[in-house]
């Protein structure tokens, strides 16, 4: 597995658990709670910094990004999609929205092979269709 997918791996771990308890996304509160859960889980060194970049650039940009998948998932609100899904899809938009590191096809593959390891078979179709429209309505 490469350095990137551990760290979009460790970026979902940790946004599934931070959404999942409800805590908010301000910068110092976010800060803190990488760092307690980087102690009680095994996180590689070498995928801790672009996780961390993907962490903080969504929480950051939290609201556009929420709003950008809410355009594109035709009868689905956000917050009804599994935590899974909506923080594979959410980690998906930043790099094709926020990052240069990686082009759009392969944010939307690494997301497919994501969601096939940690989510349900219904749902790679899913967040497919999802990110082939975020995709094509960020293309210029």
């Amino acid at each position: 597995m490469g350095l990137r997918r551990k760290s979009r791996e460790f970026a979902l771990q940790f946004l599934f658990s931070h959404d999942f308890q409800g805590h908010s996304c301000a910068p110092e509160e976010v800060a803190q709670a990488i760092n307690s859960f980087c102690l009680y889980f095994d996180v590689g060194e070498k995928s801790l910094e672009y996780g961390k970049q993907l962490i903080t650039g969504i929480c950051t940009n939290l609201e556009a990004i929420d709003t950008l998948l809410s355009a594109h998932s035709h009868n689905w609100r956000v917050e009804r999609m599994s935590l899974v899904d909506r923080n594979i899809l959410r980690i998906a938009v930043y790099e094709m929205q926020y990052c240069d590191q990686a082009p759009a096809q392969v944010a939307i593959n690494e997301a497919l092979e994501i969601a096939k390891r940690y989510s349900i078979g219904e749902s790679v179709a899913f967040i497919n269709g999802i990110l082939d429209a975020v995709q094509a309505a960020l293309q210029p």
